[in-house]
């Protein structure tokens, strides 16, 4: 595995978080996860609570990166795995993994739809998780429940994991991913302020994206 392969995984988790159904929700994830209003983390209610509640919200955000992060790196692992099995016929599952991929392209670019990639599970609580271990479980319900937008890329990435010599490259490959799909969302975190005026200019590209 070369390194345009591991930076093609991390622009796939770039891709992941500008998605149309993920970036919106951000500033509503880091208050889930964090405890806090949006006002309490824009800093507007005081110097002392801002820079509590901007410790606050970098600690959460750390928990929910590592919650998805173990999953998807786990993925990682167990498609190179099954991967192993089937380096006998790595030329014709090289064939049908770039068919696979252009049709999951074709889909989250609205091409057309397929019905099952846009189901989706999710954990719904009244309460708010109760610190860092509650943020990194959701992390983890969002690594396995927010299929419509991430599902198609990163089932992409699944299917060159698939494809990996050894275990170590695949998860390689995932944490490329995931380092994608995090440090975005730590910096929106970092910067929740400038966070509103990037996602405006976005917006207007989203046909593109």
């Amino acid at each position: 595995m070369n390194d345009i392969t591991l930076l093609a995984a991390f622009g796939a988790g770039l891709l992941s978080f500008v998605s149309p159904c993920v970036l919106p929700l951000i500033p509503g994830y880091l208050s889930y996860i964090s405890g806090l209003s949006l006002d309490e983390m824009r800093g507007g209610s005081g110097t002392a609570v801002a820079t509590t509640s901007r410790a606050q919200v970098l600690l959460a955000s750390l928990a929910f990166i590592l919650g998805f992060s173990l999953v998807f790196i786990a993925l990682g692992a167990s498609a190179s795995m099954i991967g192993q099995f089937l380096m006998a016929r790595l030329r014709l599952m090289g064939r049908i993994a770039g068919v696979i991929i252009i049709l999951f392209g074709l889909h989250t670019m609205g091409v057309f739809r397929i019905g099952w990639l846009d189901r989706q599970a999710r954990m719904s609580e009244r309460a708010r998780p109760t610190g860092l271990v509650g943020a990194m479980l959701v992390g983890i319900a969002f690594a396995f429940g927010w299929t419509p937008c991430i599902g198609p890329i990163l089932a992409g990435i699944l299917t060159v994991a698939a494809a990996q010599a050894t275990v170590g490259h695949g998860v390689q490959l995932l944490a490329a991913y995931s380092l994608g799909l995090g440090v975005p969302f730590f910096a929106t975190a970092l910067t929740i302020n400038r966070f509103f005026d990037a996602f405006a200019h976005i917006r207007r590209h989203y046909h593109a994206i």
